[in-house]
């Protein structure tokens, strides 16, 4: 299940490795990224939310759906997080992100489960739909859309100054 860390050497390193993640969460990410992508929709990692948090993955659809995917590498990392019912605030469908060393059954039947490694991904259970409010939805998607431009804007010009997360 592991794949080399050379594997993911690029520029845009830092927008999706702040540090944080272990090698399986990092694989479970690139992943979902492809599984959502290959959905249609444009995905960002570690995209800060309005509410101070920041979701592991965000997708934006065509269609303006959004969906967030909070990664879990391990058993403790789910018995730890009290927040992850804050994500449902900015989303209209919240998905769990494991690998296959995790057993699916642990986690809350009231989300979506999305089993991926650092090729591709799987929908296990689909998250139920809670639209989001349209002032939310405009909210959001104003913010994908400005971390997206922002985080393009750093490759073209890597000595451009941080302007900080929102």
């Amino acid at each position: 299940m592991t794949v080399p860390t050379a594997a993911f050497s690029s520029p845009i390193e830092s927008f999706v490795n702040d540090g944080r993640q272990s090698e399986n969460a990092r694989l479970v990410q690139r992943g979902v990224g492809r599984l959502l992508a290959g959905h249609g929709f444009s995905v960002l990692y570690e995209l800060p939310l309005a509410s101070g948090r920041r979701a592991d993955v965000a997708a934006l659809g065509a269609n303006g759906d959004i969906f967030i995917v909070e990664i879990k590498s391990s058993v403790e990392d789910l018995r730890a997080d009290r927040k992850w019912p804050d994500y449902r605030l900015h989303c209209d469908r919240l998905f769990f992100a494991t690998h296959a060393g995790v057993p699916a059954e642990i986690f809350p039947e009231d989300a979506g489960l999305i089993l991926a490694d650092g090729y591709g991904g799987a929908i296990l259970r689909e998250a139920p739909a809670h639209r989001l409010a349209t002032a939310t939805r405009r909210a959001m998607t104003l913010r994908f859309a400005q971390v997206a431009a922002r985080r393009i804007q750093q490759l073209i010009d890597p000595q451009l100054p941080d302007m900080g997360a929102f």
